[in-house]
């Protein structure tokens, strides 16, 4: 996948320079890189089409298998105390760690921006309730506008656009480095909806022209 990214505070310098981060950078880098068109298409064929209209859940279980084969942790709790850290779901958990770099992978509705971006930021300072993990620095994986429309996501997801907009009202908020992840939509396809049996469900559609609109 191509991608864009934003630098708050720093981040990507940090990450492209400083020793401790340099080859969990590099592991980020060639996973995005990794996954494909056709990897997309393949997963979303094979476990997401009679379930799911957009491409959302493909690529989370892309990520996540991609991920994992790293040795990033999955769903890490973020403090120690039973109250928070055994709580369904997760509200209270990075969707993966590794090596002081909290990852959020962020395809949820537009509201919930905030909270996106201060997980990471709850993973990486002192806090009054126990910590089970400590980070330094937080990645926002979301999608761009046109992954949004190519991908047929739900019209409120919070976009890579959005998610800038957010950086300098909640500046001092924000108090550690995060670098925004946008992923770019597919080069070969997008998703069309349809509807069967009065379920609305996806349908690759194959782009052969890179210059046809996604709308």
């Amino acid at each position: 996948m191509e991608y864009k990214i934003h630098s708050h505070r720093n981040a990507l310098t940090i990450l492209e320079n400083e020793p401790e981060f340099r080859e969990a950078w590099e592991e980020v880098r060639h996973i995005l890189s990794k996954i494909s068109d056709d990897m997309m298409i393949e997963c979303y064929e094979e476990h997401f089409r009679s379930k799911n209209k957009s491409l959302s859940t493909t690529i989370n279980r892309l990520l996540k298998e991609e991920f994992e084969s790293f040795g990033w942790s999955g769903e890490s709790p973020i403090f120690q105390e039973p109250r928070y850290k055994d709580v369904k779901g997760d509200y209270w958990r990075l969707d993966f760690a590794k090596d002081d770099i909290s990852i959020e992978v962020a395809f949820n509705h537009s509201t919930v921006i905030a909270w996106n971006l201060l997980k990471p930021v709850l993973a990486s300072e002192l806090n009054h309730v126990q910590k089970a993990i400590q980070t330094k620095l937080g990645i926002v994986i979301c999608a761009t506008q046109d992954m949004k429309v190519a991908g047929n996501f739900d019209g409120a997801i919070g976009t890579y656009e959005k998610f800038i907009d957010h950086l300098r009202p909640l500046m001092n908020q924000l108090s550690v480095p995060l670098l925004i992840i946008g992923l770019e939509p597919p080069k070969s396809f997008r998703m069309s909806e349809v509807k069967e049996n009065g379920r609305k469900l996806g349908s690759i559609m194959r782009i052969y022209d890179d210059t046809v609109p996604y709308y």
